[in-house]
């Protein structure tokens, strides 16, 4: 708006356009770094601006309304609204003639994170939390909070959500979705993970210098690759430094454009026998002699593999997978990795890439994934992709001044990795210790048995015998009628599972109670934590803006709470269950019948032929997720789709268990 915006809305005006115009007043100018912007504006400046221009209809949206209450004056007929009526708001006014315009007012998320670091802006004493096993990996929060903070991880229950709270700008707009695993922790403070690298660490342990490239005849040139946030600029400033302690020549340009925002960055450098050898900075198609990918999206990339030649430059890659923006639109995103090592390997020739879990050896060894560029710098260097010593390079990661001692470290043990990568995997996985629902299951008996015991918990021991039943008589068949095909019986181990466990008001105090959230809680933070739990519970029926059932906050006496409902699970299903006659809880129930009806109905026509189809028909449950409205709303898609595979496995004459569904 500042530098050419206002000119497109005066235009807009002047031609009568029907259009609104959304001015993000976020504080900076995130696009160039994060700046203050010139001139001072304030919401109020801003507002009167645009109806000087003649826009007629304003409206201001925050998250906190009540600063402007009594003290500001903005213009005759302009509004103020609550970030929770946006949806609303801009549904007015799409439906107005002429320019109208919403003033959303929030400080840049980044900026938010970069100055509470500096102790220039608030930093509230909470955090959220998500119980894992409560979760049902829907993708509600993400599309409620549109943050990249809300990650996916893959447990032995299916794929559910965390809070990255390394990038978690407290916005707190997550708990919003209609999810009972939301827990705002007050009090918290970030577990400080302890890596192993101290207790492994043995300086003589390093390898030999590698044979270095020279840079006599011709330039190094290299290009980082990266996301935001992730210290790819750091690199370039040390290769620069450590080519000026050796006497060398050294240019670096830093294209970073939205990377405040988790964008991706591009950092070129060049170095040359001497500062009179540099040109041209930028490095261009087929000139790269190293590609330090931090982040494999962005390296595979068209305008980074332009750059490989291939044979020539050595390509390293972090295999770590970071979700952006698509997961939080997608619950069900994944991202290509192999399609991307494809087009890497394929680019510079499988004896010149490199893969590597930088981020994931970086978190295991210093407990932090920052470390994870330097490491891959040490990588690269012992690969003898960078033309300078290490000497020269660890005295520019001392001069640098940030976290020396790490970031050091991280750069050694890059090179121990790159001389023998195997090693340091062992010795990094002998370390970890996943938790019980993270650990996978490795065999269908272990799968089977970890989910009959969690049902005997859930319910009873006859209810886990049911579900072994189920999977005992689809695994006999799929032996008979199609030898040497498993998926039928693992997809059935799964989802029959899935919708025996589906979380009901007992079963989601179950699941705070039984100890398992407390272990979470213990293993993410430290501090003497208060908690506050987001229910929207069913019998109290308050209605959001849009008609669905309203969260409500409640206090850490909720636990105690808990553990009285869970003592009740023995009524679940009885006629004493109070719970069980809202229609949710019918559909619950009836879904559990279809499904044992439906496999039976496969089993019985079980062929090589439509085996592909019949697995598909037994993972239909992974569709169905979330709760209330939302779970509603995924079921009609199950449904939908179920029908269409029914009509595939046996024609459209024969369809009782989608006909008995609805």
């Amino acid at each position: 708006y500042n530098h050419s915006g206002a000119l497109a809305l005066r235009f807009a005006v002047s031609a009568k356009t029907n259009v609104t115009y959304k001015i993000l007043f976020n504080d900076a100018v995130a696009m160039t770094g994060g700046q203050h912007h010139e001139g001072g504006l304030t919401v109020d400046m801003i507002a009167n601006q645009v109806r000087a221009e003649g826009v007629q209809r304003i409206a201001i949206v925050t998250d906190e309304p009540e600063k402007y209450s009594g003290k500001i004056t903005f213009p005759t007929g302009a509004t103020v609204h609550h970030r929770a009526e946006l949806d609303a708001v801009q549904r007015e006014l799409r439906e107005m003639e002429g320019v109208t315009v919403v003033i959303y007012d929030q400080t840049c998320a980044a900026e938010k994170r970069r100055r509470r670091k500096r102790g220039l802006y608030p930093d509230p004493d909470k955090r959220v939390l998500i119980n894992e096993l409560v979760c049902e990996g829907c993708g509600d929060c993400g599309q409620k909070s549109n943050c990249v903070s809300v990650q996916p991880i893959e447990t032995e229950f299916g794929r559910k959500r965390r809070i990255d709270q390394s990038s978690c700008n407290k916005d707190f707009s997550c708990q919003d979705g209609f999810c009972p695993s939301f827990v705002t922790v007050h009090g918290a403070k970030i577990k400080k993970a302890e890596g192993i690298a101290k207790t492994a660490d043995n300086a003589s342990s390093l390898p030999p210098e590698p044979p270095l490239p020279s840079v006599e005849k011709e330039n190094w040139a290299c290009i980082v690759t990266g996301v935001g946030g992730t210290g790819v600029v750091t690199i370039g400033a040390i290769i620069g430094m450590a080519a000026h302690l050796e006497g060398k020549g050294c240019g670096m340009i830093d294209m970073a454009g939205l990377a405040q925002k988790g964008g991706s960055v591009y950092s070129h450098v060049k170095v040359g026998r001497n500062p009179d050898a540099i040109t041209a900075i930028r490095v261009s198609a087929g000139k790269a002699s190293l590609i330090l990918g931090g982040d494999l999206v962005v390296s595979g990339t068209k305008k980074v593999l332009a750059a490989v030649n291939q044979g020539k430059t050595i390509f390293v890659a972090n295999t770590a997978e970071v979700f952006g923006g698509e997961f939080t639109r997608d619950a069900d995103y994944s991202l290509p990795v192999e399609r991307l090592k494809r087009a890497v390997t394929s680019a510079a020739g499988r004896d010149k890439v490199s893969f590597v879990d930088a981020t994931g050896l970086a978190v295991a060894l210093f407990g932090n994934s920052i470390a994870a560029n330097m490491f891959m710098l040490g990588y690269a260097h012992q690969k003898g992709g960078v033309p300078l010593g290490s000497a020269a390079l660890e005295k520019a990661i001392m001069l640098n001044g940030e976290a020396v001692a790490m970031n050091t470290e991280a750069f050694r043990w890059g090179r121990r990795a790159a001389h023998d990568q195997k090693a340091v995997e062992v010795l990094v996985s002998e370390s970890r210790k996943p938790t019980s629902t993270r650990k996978l299951s490795e065999t269908l008996t272990e799968m089977v048995d970890r989910r009959a015991a969690f049902l005997t918990a859930y319910q009873n021991e006859a209810y886990a015998r049911r579900y072994r039943a189920a999977v005992a008589r689809i695994q006999k068949v799929e032996l008979e009628r199609t030898p040497g095909k498993t998926a039928l019986t693992d997809a059935v181990a799964r989802y029959f599972f899935k919708l025996m466990a589906y979380k009901d008001e007992y079963e989601v105090a179950r699941l705070y109670t039984d100890g398992s959230f407390l272990k979470q809680l213990k293993a993410e933070f430290d501090g003497d934590v208060k908690l506050e739990f987001h229910l929207a519970p069913p019998l109290l029926g308050k209605k959001d803006a849009q008609g669905n059932p309203a969260k409500m906050a409640f206090g850490p006496w909720m636990l105690s709470a808990f553990k009285i409902l869970a003592k009740f699970k023995a009524l679940r299903g009885t006629r004493l269950d109070i719970f069980g006659y809202s229609a949710e809880r019918k559909m619950e129930r009836l879904l559990i019948g279809e499904y044992e009806g439906m496999i039976d109905y496969v089993s019985a026509r079980l062929t090589l032929d439509n085996h592909v189809v019949a697995v598909a028909l037994a993972s239909i449950p992974e569709k169905i997720r979330g709760f209330g409205h939302v779970k509603e709303r995924h079921l009609k898609v199950a449904l939908a789709e179920r029908a269409h595979l029914m009509e595939k496995f046996d024609g459209p004459q024969s369809k009782p268990f989608a006909v008995a569904a609805e």
